[in-house]
């Protein structure tokens, strides 16, 4: 198969995806139009994108089957549009998680003892050990957390080791209930709260670590920050999507937040450019260039997760890590065929389902030993009338029964 990676992309990424017997085509400036051109006049089947935006005019293209999304989250692509056009939508999920979370605290770091701040007056000429000996420290301050997937419960991890008490909301908790607490790993030690408001009350550092969703979109604004305490510290290293930033800015301003961001609303799609962010101008706001997983160790991983995505797609027509199936069939019934396996039985199956416009959502055919029969369970947007169960049973002698199980 032909890949199309349309991103920057690790060396050994590349090499292995040619070891695999891929065909490669490496532009990782493409964007906008030129990535429209270069999917046709490639004919690629694969596209692996980093934070390249992929459009529904993308997909209409050439003859893409699968985008493979180097990282975790799938914001930056028509995921819909894709599903509408039967396109496998991967990404990585898990593999830049250390990286985050160092940023993450080393943000938290930055803003208690202000050391940008530091650097910029001991660059400038100025020593003034007086004011920054001001820091509160970490030990026995309370970390939370907005969101408490793998990068969250990697922060749980490093707070333990500075001595922090960890309290975290997460929307599978209020989903998952129980269970998402029984599956919480043995070394993440943590309160669970019931709200995000509950959990700012609480905090001295306040730390975002949530999918960008329909749900979670601007979730965090007023009626959770005005919970922190004056002086509290704050961090999003997620999506800026996730923030309500005129919030955030209010806070910042009458409230004594401090805060650091690693994303921002409207960045620019390339790797450099202009780019004034009026919040990153407010005094007591840290910004860096959205490098969450930008080290070598995440980036080797992505690549590594990326190219396994690809291999079993070739191999087996199979997508690991896939976003973009239906969690639950829209099938209401199931026709449970027991046949003999010979050529045209299920071919007659479908050819009176589809004159009854009955449509097959899924089916699966089960060989028994020997090779002599075998049942097909076929899903069905409707229940077959009694005149097409007769039409199927009597038109293949090799039709051994027939039973309809409502879904």
């Amino acid at each position: 198969m032909k890949v199309l990676v349309a991103d920057a992309f690790e060396a050994s990424g590349l090499d292995a995806l040619r070891t695999a017997g891929c065909e490669v085509v490496y532009e990782p400036e493409l964007s906008g139009d030129a990535l429209v051109r270069s999917i046709g006049s490639s004919g690629a089947d694969i596209l692996v994108v980093r934070s390249t935006q992929v459009t529904e005019n993308m997909l209409d293209a050439g003859r893409l089957s699968l985008i493979v999304r180097a990282g975790a989250g799938v914001n930056t692509m028509d995921v819909a549009a894709a599903s509408r056009r039967g396109i496998y939508v991967s990404n990585c999920p898990g593999r830049n998680s250390s990286a985050v979370a160092e940023l993450a605290f080393g943000l938290i770091l930055a803003l208690d003892r202000r050391i940008p701040d530091n650097v910029a007056d001991l660059r400038a000429g100025r020593w003034n050990k007086k004011e920054y000996s001001k820091a509160r420290g970490l030990f026995g301050r309370t970390l939370g957390l907005i969101g408490f997937g793998s990068i969250g419960q990697e922060m749980a991890r490093r707070a333990l080791a500075f001595g922090m008490t960890t309290l975290v909301w997460s929307p599978r908790f209020a989903r998952d209930g129980a269970a998402a607490l029984a599956a919480l790993p043995r070394d993440v030690d943590v309160t669970v709260l019931p709200s995000p408001e509950a959990v700012a009350a609480e905090s001295d550092v306040l730390s975002i670590h949530l999918a960008l969703t329909a749900d979670t979109r601007d979730v965090v604004g007023a009626s959770i920050l005005d919970r922190l305490r004056p002086g509290a510290l704050f961090v999003n290293t997620a999506r800026a999507e996730i923030v309500d930033h005129a919030a955030l800015a209010e806070a910042v301003r009458t409230r004594g937040i401090r805060a650091a961001l690693d994303v921002f609303p409207d960045e620019p799609s390339g790797g450099t450019g202009s780019f004034a962010p009026p919040i990153a101008a407010l005094p007591n706001v840290y910004g860096t260039h959205h490098i969450g997983a930008s080290t070598e160790q995440a980036q080797e991983a992505i690549a590594a997760e990326a190219v396994r995505v690809i291999r079993v797609y070739t191999a087996t027509g199979r997508v690991p890590n896939v976003v973009n199936l239906s969690t639950r069939t829209p099938a209401t019934h199931r026709l449970v065929v027991r046949h003999r396996d010979r050529p045209g039985v299920l071919a007659h199956v479908f050819d009176q389902l589809r004159a009854w416009s009955l449509n097959v959502q899924e089916t699966e055919n089960v060989i028994f030993a020997g090779a002599e029969a075998a049942v097909a369970s076929i899903n069905l947007d409707g229940e077959p009338p009694a005149d097409l169960m007769r039409a199927i049973e009597q038109g293949s002698q090799d039709i051994l029964s027939l039973q309809v199980v409502k879904i």
